[in-house]
């Protein structure tokens, strides 16, 4: 592959290998107009593992987030959960959507619906459940969140911490195989940040095969199994948070990694 800046080309220092491989990305180029937005990315996330994606703005982490459920469709290439390559549009793809949760930015809850209401609808419109046993879980689910108490609230009356917890709950509640965060804090107060890290700290040692993308380099230290370095739509290096962080092997990495240590 070609480097962006002359440096050394992409490079890979993973041992991490919990099972098999449930997300994988071949050769995915995403073209808005004349601008390529990713550009030969190939990424394969293994059941279980954590990937973290990083990089300056405007590098395609969310791009390639939003594409790993569809919500951005791709130019070429392809992408592949758990063995089924994402169907263009239809029920199938709404059926293969339902094992992918998504956490957004921006919570995107249901304002009109309560908490609890907010986390059953996908389990009773798209998995059938009966409403009982979906108000069961998603009550445990709420608790496991931290959130128990607010289950007969609308989202407005909750803080932005709680209600992006909920938002985690109710991907939890579609019991989905792969959990995808797309900066998940950013707009979040600082003191809210870390009870949103918390839970997800707490999924990942529960073992939720995840990608995160976030701009929060503690949470990648201490949760990723592996780190994912995008700029300019390529993924430029792949490698352990330990390794990342204290040798990164690309110029543009470590020009990125001191820009934060100096701020």
């Amino acid at each position: 592959m070609a480097t962006l800046d002359g440096s050394a080309p992409k490079t890979s220092n993973i041992t991490v290998r919990r099972g098999d491989p449930l997300v994988v990305i071949s050769d995915v180029q995403k073209h808005y107009g004349d601008f390529q937005a990713l550009k030969d990315i190939d990424l394969t996330v293994n059941r279980g593992e954590v990937v973290v994606v990083i990089g300056p703005s405007g590098s395609g982490k969310s791009t390639l987030c939003r594409t790993i459920n569809r919500l951005e469709t791709i130019t070429s290439g392809t992408i592949a959960i758990d063995g089924k390559e994402l169907p263009k549009e239809g029920k199938a793809l709404a059926g293969l959507r339902a094992d992918v949760g998504m956490v957004f930015q921006s919570f995107n809850l249901f304002a009109h619906l309560t908490i609890l209401d907010n986390v059953t609808l996908g389990p009773i419109k798209v998995r059938k459940m009966k409403r009982a046993d979906a108000e069961r879980e998603a009550k445990a689910l709420l608790d496991r969140v931290g959130v128990g108490q607010q289950a007969s609230k609308l989202p407005a009356q909750l803080s932005g911490g709680q209600q992006q917890r909920v938002a985690i709950a109710r991907a939890l509640a579609m019991n989905p195989k792969v959990m995808l965060f797309d900066e998940p804090t950013s707009a979040l107060d600082p003191e809210m940040i870390n009870e949103v890290l918390d839970v997800m700290v707490s999924l990942a040692q529960d073992g939720m095969t995840m990608i995160v993308v976030t701009h929060e380099m503690g949470f990648a230290r201490k949760a990723a199994d592996r780190v994912v370095f995008m700029a300019d739509g390529q993924i430029v290096e792949e490698s352990t948070p330990e390794q990342f962080f204290t040798n990164p092997q690309s110029a543009r990495a470590k020009d990125f990694l001191s820009k934060l240590l100096t701020h």
